[in-house]
């Protein structure tokens, strides 16, 4: 049986960590580097690192605090936010990302991917997609979700693993801060398009939300999330144990 990850979101911007609701009202958190390695020692599978502000500011991630993260933590490294280029992707996995998440530079360059995932390899790229429903049809969001490209979201992802995508993770805009479960209509539209792993985003409030998103879309590989992690709403040694009670497989 696959083992389920368990993943915090750390969302920087001008250094700190962030949390908002639908992308919007954000506040400050923690430190970065201090939240990163409470994770690493606390049970937490892999960590994702988001320069939220770098694509909308039309700049390069920040990489100092990145550096720190990444030698601070033991645990897998996912990072985004301002990559445009298979540059991009190199210096941030000089910087010592162990995977490299993009947004809004493959929206730009859709064959972004592809010469990434041809020079570091598939297991390496992880499309990100901010998707929130438009009358009725699930579109993709750029520029940290301020942006409304139009696109219908299953076929952008669809395009994206058959271009060398290694792995999905899917953020939903309308669960996004609500603390009310996973989008599991979404979530499950994504896991019938695509055979690479997929991450569900936004939305969990609790461990039963956990345990429903893996009881009913066996399919998801892994649930981040942010705010119930960051304000002590649940731990997720509690978490794993509340997983575990239930039949699922996670790794301690």
């Amino acid at each position: 049986m696959i083992t389920k990850r368990i993943i915090p979101c750390l969302d920087v911007r001008n250094g700190r960590v962030v949390k908002g609701v639908n992308f919007e009202g954000l506040r400050d958190v923690n430190s970065p580097v201090e939240l990163a390695s409470y994770y690493s020692e606390n049970g937490a599978d892999e960590l994702v690192f988001y320069d939220i502000t770098a694509s909308f500011e039309g700049r390069a991630l920040f990489t100092d605090i990145l550096r720190e993260v990444a030698r601070t933590i033991f645990i897998p490294l996912t990072v985004g936010g301002g990559i445009n280029t298979t540059e991009d992707f190199d210096r941030v996995l000089k910087c010592g990302a162990d995977k490299v998440s993009v947004n809004s530079g493959a929206i730009r360059d859709p064959k972004l991917i592809e010469r990434a995932a041809k020079l570091y390899g598939d297991q390496c790229v992880v499309l990100s997609a901010d998707i929130k429903r438009v009358d009725g049809v699930f579109r993709v969001f750029a520029k940290g979700g301020r942006e409304n490209t139009g696109i219908e979201a299953i076929d952008w992802i669809r395009r994206g693993v058959d271009n060398g995508a290694g792995e999905i993770v899917v953020n939903s805009m309308d669960t996004d801060g609500v603390k009310g479960g996973f989008d599991l209509e979404l979530l499950e539209k994504v896991c019938d398009a695509v055979n690479v792993p997929v991450i569900a985003s936004g939305g969990a409030g609790s461990k039963q939300d956990f345990v429903e998103l893996f009881k009913k879309l066996p399919k998801v590989d892994a649930g981040l999330a942010a705010s119930i992690f960051h304000f002590g709403e649940v731990a997720i040694a509690d978490l794993k144990q509340e997983l575990k009670n239930n039949g699922i497989n996670v790794r301690y």
